[in-house]
């Protein structure tokens, strides 16, 4: 990926094709990721805020 996000529908395509799962598993396997981004992370990149849910405690 490079430095400027390439969109979550993008990343969601990558992760089915290499994966093998289908777009909606890619998409919550996405959502889960990017709740549990870190600060730093969505400090970078706001658009990560807008992903709906909670983050699951460690």
């Amino acid at each position: 990926m490079s430095k400027a996000h390439p969109g979550f529908k993008a990343v969601q395509k990558k992760i089915a094709s290499k994966g093998g799962y289908s777009m909606k598993v890619a998409g919550a396997i996405l959502a889960s990721r990017t709740r549990d981004a870190s600060a730093k992370a969505h400090e970078a990149n706001p658009r990560l805020d807008r992903v709906k849910g909670k983050a699951k405690g460690k």
